[in-house]
């Protein structure tokens, strides 16, 4: 199998950790993988294995013929067969195919909204569907949407994992106590809802038990952000909750962490929460997307629904509240990831994805 992964942009998100990841798996299992890049680089570009076939088009608008031909070239130069399209990368691929028609396109859809939206928001989509052949997803409502809606009927649910890396920068210092610092690891914007985990941290008081709250995310400066920011410091909260931006050293600060949050209003499958139990952290996690299958309330993490705010307070007041239930909550999940979402597993599913 020669194959390549293709993503519009390297910047720091789920769907281009996977694009990365799919690729840095398969360097050693198949004759050729490589990674393309269409409209722009950004902090994961020095995630690539040296190993992986890199190329960045340089796409400068919707339809760049010369951002096509380029693609065509690396294609034809590699001998590739297939292209594993992510998320938007579909379009590209699409017109690739026109002037290549025995290239295969598998899209691969990680964007979790899709499930409440109709077949008339996605018409270009759709319509691109009939070049597919075959459609990956990352939860079983997106496996359900494709099926009803697309014109490929090859529609396969392949899980995240996260990739097991050995090197490990260290730079970012994370400020608050030891065993008392919780991380939400997200860029800030919607979906996200980190407004209703830093209300949460202020109604329940957790600065004065010696709890910090540590966002680690692309700022955009954008209202999202502004919200966040008035709220912190009309509260006098800025010496517990830290606005960290963008970072490159994730596992080393996860590691400085005992509580990991997410509160995503919508979601496909977050690689996020898979960081978090390679980490080792308790998860208080929203229950949305493959959220609730991933995370057995109880068991190996606390679930919530994201428009609760009773709930978010009272799953966060529960897990910060015993060192004895997060210990057993992070092992569990650790558990899980190892035997469900290992890079071991995964690729021996993915190939075998490939080859239907």
């Amino acid at each position: 199998m020669r194959i390549v992964q293709i993503i519009d942009s390297l910047e720091a998100g789920g769907a281009e950790r996977m694009a990365i990841n799919y690729a840095n798996i398969l360097v050693d299992k198949i004759e050729f993988s490589g990674l393309v890049a269409t409209r722009k680089e950004g902090q994961l570009l020095n995630q690539i294995n040296e190993k992986v076939s890199y190329l960045f088009l340089k796409k400068e608008k919707k339809i760049d013929f010369k951002a096509v031909f380029r693609l065509r070239k690396y294609l034809k130069k590699n001998k590739i067969d297939t292209i594993h399209a992510h998320s938007s990368s579909f379009f590209t691929a699409v017109l690739v195919k026109f002037t290549m028609p025995g290239i295969k396109i598998i899209w691969h859809d990680h964007y979790g909204s899709r499930q409440k939206e109709s077949k008339k928001q996605n018409r270009i989509l759709v319509f691109a569907s009939f070049f597919f052949h075959s459609i990956f997803v990352v939860n079983l409502q997106l496996l359900e949407w494709s099926r009803k809606n697309m014109n490929c009927k090859k529609v396969i649910f392949v899980p995240n994992f996260v990739l097991e890396r050995n090197e490990n920068p260290q730079i970012t210092q994370l400020k608050g106590e030891n065993g008392k610092r919780i991380v939400f690891l997200a860029n800030l914007k919607k979906p996200k809802n980190h407004i209703s985990i830093v209300k949460a941290f202020n109604d329940l008081k957790l600065n004065e038990s010696g709890w910090s709250l540590h966002l680690i995310g692309k700022d955009y400066f954008d209202p999202y952000s502004k919200e966040l920011k008035d709220f912190i410091k009309s509260n006098s909260l800025e010496n517990h909750i830290h606005l960290c931006g963008e970072k490159k050293d994730v596992k080393y600060i996860l590691s400085q962490a005992s509580v990991g949050v997410l509160a995503s209003t919508q979601e496909g499958f977050p690689v996020t929460l898979l960081e978090y139990a390679a980490a080792k952290l308790a998860v208080v996690s929203t229950n949305v997307g493959y959220c609730s299958e991933l995370i057995q309330s109880e068991f190996n993490g606390l679930l919530f629904n994201p428009l609760s705010d009773s709930e978010i307070k009272q799953q966060l007041e529960k897990i910060t509240g015993s060192e004895a239930l997060r210990a057993i909550l992070a092992n569990n999940l650790n558990e899980t990831l190892v035997k469900e979402y290992s890079q071991k597993n995964i690729v021996e599913k993915l190939i075998q994805a490939y080859k239907k």
